[in-house]
């Protein structure tokens, strides 16, 4: 495994601050850019950033999908929730 060096770490965790705007479309295209090829050069961060979009076009994916519950969830979900009170 390869060490980072100071310089690497300031760049990894300047990339990963913007991941969510890179992810959302938000980000200039210049920083994107740079992005990229930080992703592209870095392990690390792809280790970060690979799962995250995946993660993210999953929640997309079926965010509109209605998932019927078995009819008593709501009834223990309360009984949970009061006996915790």
């Amino acid at each position: 495994m390869r060490k980072l060096s100071d310089n690497n770490l300031d760049h990894c965790r300047a990339a990963l601050a913007q991941l969510n705007n890179y992810i959302d479309g938000e980000l200039a295209a210049e920083l994107c850019r740079d992005l990229d090829q930080h992703l592209a050069n870095c392990p690390d961060c792809r280790i970060v950033f690979d799962p995250l979009t995946k993660t993210i076009k999953l929640y997309h994916a079926f965010r509109e999908v209605l998932v019927e519950l078995p009819p008593d969830v709501e009834a223990r979900l309360l009984q949970q929730l009061v006996m915790r009170d």
